[in-house]
């Protein structure tokens, strides 16, 4: 109040001078006053974008101007807004007047134009309470978790129960996980697994009849979901789910953010340029005296397995790009490192091709799950990051291991199944531009701090 009086004492004063310059310079107080104004009072994200532009935080891009003009119309209609609750006659004739849901969004687009950014911003900013932001393969975990839960509950049900309990885990799971969020963020949509691909239909149809409202960001276009995937007909259903609750909008900007920052750490090391094994070493030594910790083995209990960690010290660990690759580790263990460590030392980083198609799935989900925990990685590498992963195959060798996994699938090389991705390494081409650009912004000081050792 006191700044608003203020400001018209100084319109006063200067109306009194009758000086051009005087009525621009207060006409421009009062624009960057307003525009304040509505991004404090009102979380207004064109303006806090504007904010974000003028202040040199962001650089001006038209398209990601675009995006935010689309996500301030959908924080506009969620104000105020609560899932319709469906009562017993409701849920099985459909009678009561209907709740229009609004429509989410879906972005989508190349890595690094922004997408996560304006997500986080518009998940910061929105007022509801009732949102959640999470990485698509940490939601899929959850997803899984709590239908192994409910069916573990079920089993013990059925043998105090004389009728036979239902084991259609989905629609209480949807029904818990809208109960938790019903304004769902979701990072890095993309379908791999198989598991994921024969759920999400019915997942996503029960979390829209529930009233949930989808953002998502990705690097795939609705209809390249899953591209090639093991039974992909039996996925296409959900692309139409998808696209019916949400508007499928492309951020086209022409650049790589990531690539654009300029300070960077040496945390990359190449072995034909550095004694890397010293370097690390050194590194090691000064992280773990920041630790309140001695240099030992430590072994996580995850999902009923023990994995071990020869070198750890307080939350930092010391591996190799085969403690982690060439185990048989997925999401969940790196999501449970990412929870304990707070630095990973990756060494002997290879050069990837097709040969070691699952090696390289490993490793994106790897750095998918530390970037997106914000996890500190030091690395030494046989090639740059932009060379890590190379698309030249050794046709004898790939071919006579697809068609032992084709053998264990019941796959013939004559079926429409043998085409699919996991044979033919597209994805990983694909997703390891992503896992370059991530690489490369790992690398920067403001990355860095983003995290602090706790």
């Amino acid at each position: 109040m006191e700044r608003c009086v203020n400001i018209v004492q100084l319109w006063q004063n200067l109306c009194a001078t009758k000086k051009k310059s005087h009525y621009i310079f207060i006409q421009t107080c009062f624009v960057h006053s307003r525009r304040r104004r509505d991004y404090y009072e009102k979380g207004n994200l064109v303006a806090l974008y504007q904010h974000k532009v003028e202040t040199g935080q962001l650089l001006p891009d038209e398209h990601q101007e675009n995006i935010v003009n689309y996500l301030q119309e959908l924080n506009i209609k969620i104000k105020g807004y609560t899932p319709p609750k469906q009562g017993f006659f409701q849920k099985f004739f459909g009678t009561g007047k209907q709740l229009e849901v609004p429509k989410g969004l879906y972005l989508y687009g190349a890595v690094g134009r922004g997408k996560t950014m304006l997500m986080d911003m518009f998940h910061d900013n929105c007022e509801t309470k009732n949102k959640r932001r999470v990485h698509f393969h940490s939601f899929m975990l959850d997803v899984h978790t709590r239908i192994h839960e409910f069916k573990s509950k079920m089993v013990g049900r059925e043998k105090t129960q004389r009728r036979p309990a239902s084991y259609d885990p989905i629609p209480p799971v949807a029904k818990s996980l809208t109960e938790d969020a019903w304004l769902l963020c979701l990072d890095e949509f993309q379908v791999t697994d198989i598991g994921d691909a024969m759920i999400l239909k019915r997942l996503f149809t029960e979390l829209f009849n529930n009233g949930v409202i989808i953002l998502a960001t990705s690097n795939r276009c609705p209809d390249d979901l899953y591209k090639n995937g093991l039974q992909r007909s039996n996925f296409v259903p959900f692309i139409k789910i998808l696209k019916d609750h949400c508007q499928t909008i492309p951020l086209e900007s022409e650049f790589d953010y990531r690539l654009r920052t300029a300070v960077r750490q040496k945390v990359y090391f190449l072995k034909s340029e550095d004694d890397t094994d010293d370097s690390l070493n050194t590194i090691f030594k000064i992280l773990c005296s920041k630790e309140n910790d001695i240099v030992r083995r430590k072994i996580l209990r995850i999902k009923g397995r023990n994995v071990t960690f020869p070198i750890t010290c307080g939350q930092v660990v010391d591996c190799s790009f085969d403690e982690l690759c060439n185990r048989p580790l997925g999401a969940v263990d790196y999501l449970s490192m990412s929870q304990v460590f707070h630095t990973v030392i990756i060494r002997n980083i290879p050069q990837l091709t097709l040969r070691q198609k699952t090696q390289a799935r490993r490793f994106i989900t790897l750095i998918d799950t530390f970037y997106d925990h914000k996890v500190r990685i030091l690395c030494s590498a046989d090639v740059p990051p932009e060379k890590l992963f190379v698309s030249v195959e050794d046709t004898e060798v790939t071919e006579d291991e697809n068609r032992k996994l084709m053998d264990d699938l019941d796959i013939s090389q004559s079926s429409e199944s043998s085409k699919a991705s996991i044979f033919s390494g597209e994805e990983e081409v694909f997703a390891f531009d992503r896992t370059i650009s991530r690489l490369v912004e790992m690398q920067t000081t403001e990355y860095w701090e983003q995290r602090e050792a706790s």
